[in-house]
C-alpha cells in the first residue's frame, strides 16, 4: 500500500468517527457550558495521544506475521460490523444515521441534567459527556491508526491522516455550530466498512500463510468485489422489504365492565414493582466494554472469522487457500446481516 492509499484509508475512517464525536461536543457546549465541554474534549485527546505513544511502538515490535493475523482478524470483525449496518440502512430495513436527530437528543438530555461543579470544572456533565464521547469514538480512531500503521510500518502518515480528519471536522463543526448533517455519513460508513473488510480479509489470510494472486494488487479486486456484493445484498433486502404487504391490524378486544366499582378499583391497583437488573461490578463493566468494542454485537460472526482464519492456516500449503477466506467472508456478510435484521 502506498503512502497516499494509507493516508486516504485512515482519513476516511477517522472522518466518520470525528463527525460523531463533534456532534456530542457541540451538543454539550451549546446546551451546557463550552469551557467544560472543551476541557473534556482536550482531556480525552490527551488520553488517546498517550495510548498511541505507548502502544504504537510496542505493537510494531511484534513479528509481522503475528501482526497481520491479529490486525487482519480484528479489521475483518470491525468491517463486517460496519457493513451489516450499512447494508441494512441502504436497504431501508434500518433507519439512516441521522446526526440532526442525535444532536437534538443530546441537547435535550444535556439541558435536563443537573448542574454540578467538580474538581474545578464548572459543569461536570458537559465535561463528562464530551470526554466520554470523544474517548469512545477516539478509541476506534486509535485502533484504525495503529492497525493500518503497524501493518505498513508507517505510523507518522496514519497519525497525520487521523489528525487531518479531526481538524477538518472540528473546524466545520464550530463554524456551523450544529450537527454536520450534510456530511454523507451513511455513504462514508459503507465505504469504510468495505475498506476495513477488504484489508482485514487480505491481511488476515496473508498472515496465516495464504498467498494472494498478484500480491498487493489483489486489493484492487477485493475491495470492488466486496462493495458490489454488499450493494447487491442491500438491493435484495430492499426488494424483499418492498414485497412484504403490511398485515391488517388486529382489532382491539372490547372490554366489558364486570363487577362494578370494586372490580374497577382492583384493576386500578398498580402491579408490584419489579426490581431492575443488578448493575455489574466495575471490573465486569470494564470487561464488557472491551468485549463489545472488540467482538461487537454478533459473537457468532467474530467466531466465524476466527474459524475461517484457522482453516486457511491449516490449508496454507494449497496455493488456492485464499479462496477459503473469500468464501467465508461471502457467507459471513449475509449471515450477520440477516441476524441483525431480525433483532
Amino acid at each position: 500500500m502506498s503512502d497516499f492509499a494509507l493516508f486516504a484509508a485512515v482519513f476516511l475512517a477517522c472522518l466518520v468517527e470525528a463527525v460523531e464525536a463533534t456532534t456530542i461536543v457541540i451538543a454539550a457546549g451549546s446546551a451546557r457550558n463550552w469551557h467544560s465541554a472543551l476541557t473534556g474534549t482536550v482531556a480525552a485527546i490527551v488520553v488517546l495521544a498517550v495510548a498511541v505513544a505507548v502502544f504504537g511502538p510496542a505493537i510494531q515490535l511484534l513479528p509481522i506475521a503475528v501482526l497481520r493475523i491479529v490486525i487482519g482478524g480484528l479489521l475483518l470483525v470491525f468491517g463486517l460490523q460496519w457493513l451489516r449496518k450499512a447494508v441494512l440502512r441502504a436497504s431501508g430495513v434500518k433507519a439512516l444515521h441521522d446526526e440532526d436527530k442525535i444532536f437534538r437528543r443530546e441537547v435535550a438530555e444535556a439541558k435536563a441534567a443537573k448542574a454540578e461543579h467538580r474538581f474545578g470544572v464548572a459543569d461536570w456533565y458537559a465535561f463528562t459527556l464530551s470526554f466520554k464521547g470523544v474517548l469512545l469514538e477516539g478509541l476506534e480512531v486509535v485502533f484504525i491508526v495503529l492497525t493500518f500503521a503497524t501493518n505498513q510500518g508507517n505510523l507518522p502518515v496514519a497519525i497525520v491522516a487521523a489528525a487531518a480528519a479531526a481538524v477538518l471536522v472540528t473546524i466545520l463543526g464550530f463554524v456551523v455550530r450544529g450537527p454536520l448533517a450534510r456530511v454523507p455519513e451513511n455513504t462514508l460508513k459503507f465505504v469504510v466498512g468495505v475498506m476495513l473488510t477488504s484489508f482485514g480479509l487480505f491481511w488476515g489470510a496473508e498472515g496465516v500463510g495464504a498467498v494472494w494472486p498478484g500480491a498487493d494488487a489483489a486489493l484492487l479486486v477485493i475491495a470492488p468485489a466486496v462493495a458490489v456484493f454488499c450493494l447487491l445484498l442491500a438491493a435484495l433486502f430492499a426488494r424483499r422489504r418492498a414485497s412484504r404487504q403490511p398485515s391488517a391490524p388486529t382489532p382491539a378486544p372490547v372490554k366489558v365492565a364486570v363487577g362494578g366499582a370494586g372490580a374497577a378499583a382492583a384493576e386500578a391497583v398498580p402491579p408490584a414493582a419489579v426490581p431492575g437488573p443488578a448493575r455489574p461490578s466495575r471490573l465486569a463493566a470494564f470487561g464488557l466494554f472491551w468485549y463489545d468494542f472488540i467482538v461487537g454485537d454478533d459473537w457468532q460472526v467474530a467466531l466465524g472469522v476466527a474459524i475461517a482464519l484457522a482453516v486457511v492456516a491449516v490449508a496454507s500449503a494449497w496455493s488456492g487457500s485464499w479462496l477459503i477466506a473469500v468464501v467465508a467472508v461471502a457467507v459471513l456478510i449475509p449471515f450477520g446481516t440477516v441476524r441483525a435484521a431480525r433483532r
